[in-house]
């Protein structure tokens, strides 16, 4: 008997698309293994080194490769096959969490093994996302991106949910070993749900393939005069240098000010989570939404706010609570930044836009993980996390007068005329 979906909510209809649900299942258990990882390896460092510099290093190496690679990932994903970029990327991951699992199990892994492993997983991450974002795309067209991205965060959310709640709860049970051999076994699996994926083949044909640098040439062009486009890149920067980092020190926090132990520190981590699932199914379930970008910009400001009442929250629950009502505003940030940058180039930029959003991302997490890293070592990580989330919430007011939160977003077909 052939369950049927409704066909009258967008999220169940995109959901009847078969290939869609096996790159979204692929993309969950992804996710809650790369989140389990970071949580695992963060409060590996954080017993071993007692540092909240070192511990801000972790998101540092995690994201240090987006700069240099995110604009050629960009390219390979429009001009290679999709499924093999993400297969060569699983492979990696695999590989790394099998070495650093001998490792731990052996008694050997010291601060630089686990600065190497997220740097591998943060270069996997580089080439994945413009080949997963835009495949989704062109599986489920223009019509129904914003349904099908929304799904997308929601499994997104699911595994950032369960990932360091598990791994908490397997560090209490199990120690690191115990949590990171299930690590391993999640990208196994990973890697084998990726012969269920199908991606539509939308490639050039090679020979009438522009030269690499004329390419980027012509996509940071496109960018620059697109305001819409270039709002939202501003906005990216802005709130990876200054809002999300604070995630990267929520351990500490937990620890330190709460006085938990892993398996509520994990909680804690996951709240944001929480949040993130509940907006992602309120964007799943809109229909026709054109105000993309002041939808964009109010997610941010959300997830700014909260972040200063987090580190003065006394109470455990509250800041559990406080950080769930920030996920809702990473949700509404994460799922129109998406559906800006891909509905506003045309197909053949596309996978070179969530590259060059890729690239911003890079750019600004890194900055600000240091600077929160290095004040909240001299002074605290409240005071640290305050002063740049009241920053952030300064730098957004330019934004907030661009056409990103006047100009209804609007796709554009045609692609810009070569030199």
């Amino acid at each position: 008997m052939h369950f049927r979906r409704p066909t009258n909510v967008p999220a169940f209809t995109v959901l009847q698309n078969r290939d869609f649900r096996a790159i979204w299942y692929m993309g969950g258990l992804h996710e809650m293994a790369r989140r389990m990882e970071l949580f695992v390896l963060s409060l590996l460092i954080l017993e071993t080194t007692d540092s909240l510099f070192n511990l801000g290093l972790v998101l540092v190496f995690n994201n240090l490769p987006r700069p240099f690679l995110s604009l050629f990932a960009g390219l390979v994903a429009d001009r290679f096959s999709r499924l093999r970029i993400l297969a060569v990327a699983q492979t990696i991951n695999t590989l790394v969490a099998a070495v650093i699992l001998l490792l731990i199990i052996t008694g050997s892994v010291v601060p630089w093994h686990v600065f190497l492993a997220v740097f591998m997983q943060g270069l996997t991450k580089a080439l994945d996302d413009p080949s997963r974002r835009t495949a989704i795309l062109d599986i489920v067209g223009e019509r129904r991106i914003v349904n099908a991205l929304s799904l997308d965060q929601i499994s997104n959310t699911v595994g950032k949910m369960s990932g360091p709640l598990l791994g908490g709860v397997l560090l209490e049970a199990t120690g690191f070993t115990g949590a990171y051999f299930l690590v391993l076994a999640m990208n196994l699996v990973t890697l084998a749900l990726l012969t269920r994926v199908r991606i539509p083949n939308y490639q050039r044909v090679a020979g009438q393939m522009e030269p690499i640098w004329r390419s980027l040439s012509t996509s940071l062009r496109y960018a620059f005069k697109n305001p819409v486009l270039l709002g939202m890149l501003y906005v990216t920067i802005v709130m990876n240098a200054l809002a999300f980092p604070v995630q990267q020190f929520i351990p500490a926090i937990g620890r330190d000010q709460l006085l938990v132990g892993p398996t509520l520190i994990g909680l804690l981590v996951s709240a944001e989570g929480v949040g993130q699932f509940i907006g992602a199914g309120i964007m799943g379930a809109t229909r026709n939404l054109q105000r993309h970008g002041r939808v964009f910009m109010i997610g941010s400001t959300l997830v700014l706010l909260m972040s200063i009442v987090f580190v003065w929250s006394p109470w455990y629950v509250m800041a559990f609570v406080v950080l769930t009502i920030g996920g809702i505003g990473q949700a509404a940030f994460g799922t129109m930044q998406s559906s800006i940058t891909m509905l506003s180039a045309p197909r053949e930029l596309r996978g070179r836009m969530v590259g060059l959003m890729s690239f911003c991302i890079g750019v600004g997490t890194p900055l600000g993980t240091l600077e929160i890293g290095a004040v909240a070592t001299a002074f605290s990580a409240p005071w640290a996390i305050s002063v740049n989330a009241l920053a952030g919430l300064l730098l957004l007011l330019p934004a907030a007068l661009t056409p990103l939160v006047w100009r209804p977003t609007v796709q554009l077909e045609p692609a810009p005329a070569q030199d």
